[in-house]
């Protein structure tokens, strides 16, 4: 999906578009007061988030995944299986699906556990009762009112805001902020916030720090070298900013729309273009899995992780949900 420019600003365009928006809207509202959410035995934390993609709800969910395992419990992920072929509700093998099947965040999340994607969170929460699991990780589905969530955290970027403030399709937004925020339980806050968000945050709702660090050995394996970069991710320069922000020297890189699915030709240009430059062609983990086996040859993906600024307000209000993860 490339998002349409006007999304990052308010003109012509985007007040055109503003009826439908408003129409978006009501249908959402109307969808939320008459759904009757399925209650799952087992608690369930939804990561999502007001603007569509780029937010950063995969490695929130696979850091809330990471601390689930370190206290003994095992979680199943849901997900959409945006850009996939299946609808679900499906248990992701790795071995046997590709991205191109069941969508590029599934396959980052069953690095970190079971994983099933489809439309229906009802359904899948339904499938996961029967995979062992004692915590549900549901990657988006912030908008979809039919599996009942225990803890929703609400994802917001202070460096990109609320683009033009609009709703889709005028603008980025699912829900307009205050709205998002009244079914919240916590916000998880990346980067400086350049569009002054959290002055709209309520006082009495946790604000969860968090920032993103690429993986430290990579890092130092690629110090001192020249790199290639693209990717076709939500919002590209994020990835950019991270690489030079750890010190890399990028000589290069490309933008591609957000699932997008790389042609061979694509990726033979582009490391065409690193030979001639003496540099390393790389990408996102995300971007990576969608390669062809024979194309992965030639990228090294970077994987990044999500740092708390604050570790203990993440323990206290996630053990609110989890109690046995104290035992």
């Amino acid at each position: 999906m490339q998002t349409p420019e006007f999304w990052h600003r308010d003109c012509t365009a985007a007040r055109v578009y503003s009826p439908l928006g408003w129409m978006y809207a009501a249908i959402g509202n109307m969808r939320r007061r008459l759904a009757k959410p399925y209650r799952s035995a087992m608690p369930v934390i939804c990561v999502g988030n007001v603007v569509a993609g780029g937010a950063g709800k995969t490695p929130v969910c696979l850091a809330l995944g990471a601390w689930c395992r370190a206290r003994q419990l095992a979680p199943v992920f849901l997900g959409y299986g945006y850009g996939g072929l299946y609808g679900g509700p499906l248990v992701v093998d790795p071995h046997l699906h590709t991205a191109l099947q069941i969508g590029d965040e599934a396959l980052l999340l069953t690095r970190a556990g079971v994983t099933i994607i489809g439309s229906d969170r009802a359904g899948c929460a339904r499938l996961a009762e029967g995979e062992g699991a004692d915590v549900l990780i549901m990657d988006d589905g912030f908008q979809n009112p039919y599996l009942h969530k225990d803890l929703s955290l609400l994802v917001l970027d202070g460096e990109y805001g609320l683009g033009n403030g609009r709703l889709i399709p005028a603008g980025p937004l699912r829900e307009k902020l205050d709205a998002g925020l009244a079914r919240a339980d916590a916000v998880v806050f990346y980067g400086q916030d350049r569009h002054n968000l959290r002055a709209q945050i309520p006082a009495e709702k946790p604000i969860l720090g968090a920032r993103l660090v690429p993986d430290a050995a990579q890092m130092a394996q690629l110090q001192g070298k020249n790199l290639i970069a693209f990717a076709g991710i939500g919002r590209p320069q994020k990835f950019y900013d991270l690489l030079r922000a750890a010190g890399q020297n990028v000589l290069a890189t490309y933008d591609f729309p957000d699932h997008h699915f790389f042609h061979s030709s694509e990726i033979v240009l582009m490391q065409q273009t690193a030979e001639a430059k003496n540099a390393v062609l790389v990408t996102t983990a995300k971007d990576w899995v969608r390669l062809d086996q024979p194309l992965r040859e030639v990228v090294t993906p970077i994987d990044v992780e999500l740092v708390w600024d604050n570790p203990a307000l993440v323990d206290e209000l996630l053990q609110r949900v989890l109690p046995a993860s104290t035992s």
